[in-house]
């Protein structure tokens, strides 16, 4: 499960679950677009059909699902969406998965250690955030339950806490960044068209 507000859903989410289905020997991976992220401002969030369309679009692979499950559960928290998928699916084997990013902040989110304790992690490097992630609080909690990438295709049999760390190279591509080239065009394009107006 690769969770979060995919605003847009970018080949950087795509590259990272090709990664998790190799790497952890999943079966499929599912994107949980969240309805609205609580650590994130509303303002700037497109709207959520508009965001789950995009991630279909971006997905293009067969194994790559892409959900709503969150909207439906009426979920805001992680940990909240966990128990919930793990009483609907008792016989799934869940993996969480998500960048460094998210290990250093973890400890922000609601319930924080009872993510570990509902599904096993698996933590994608992010070069700018990776180094402080692995010396963050989270990574010291749970210092006991890492296991080496050499036996990450366990990880998902594993029970939890366990948690492994990928320092792949990973596609540089963020949300952020898109949404940032995206509101640079928009006031290129505006003030190409003032120009024009202004010499009309």
């Amino acid at each position: 499960m690769l969770g979060g507000s995919f605003n847009p859903a970018h080949r950087g989410h795509r590259h990272i679950s090709l990664l998790a289905l190799k790497l952890l020997k999943l079966d499929e991976i599912w994107w949980l677009v969240s309805p609205q992220n609580p650590l994130k401002p509303v303002r700037g969030m497109a709207p959520f059909a508009e965001r789950m369309a995009a991630a279909r679009l971006a997905a293009g692979h067969p194994r790559i699902k892409i959900t709503d499950l969150e909207a439906r559960l009426g979920s805001r928290f992680t940990a909240h969406t966990l128990a919930a998928l793990r009483r609907r699916f008792p016989r799934t084997r869940f993996v969480w998965m998500m960048g460094a990013d998210n290990l250093r902040q973890i400890p922000h989110w609601e319930s924080w250690t009872r993510i570990f304790a509902l599904a096993p992690i698996a933590v994608f490097d992010r070069p700018a955030y990776s180094l402080g992630a692995l010396g963050g609080v989270a990574a010291h909690r749970f210092a006991h339950a890492r296991i080496g990438s050499s036996r990450a295709r366990r990880l998902a049999e594993m029970p939890p806490p366990a948690w492994v760390f990928f320092a792949t190279r990973l596609d540089p591509l963020s949300a952020t960044s898109i949404r940032e080239r995206r509101r640079r065009s928009v006031f290129a394009r505006r003030a190409a068209l003032r120009g024009r107006t202004i010499e009309n």
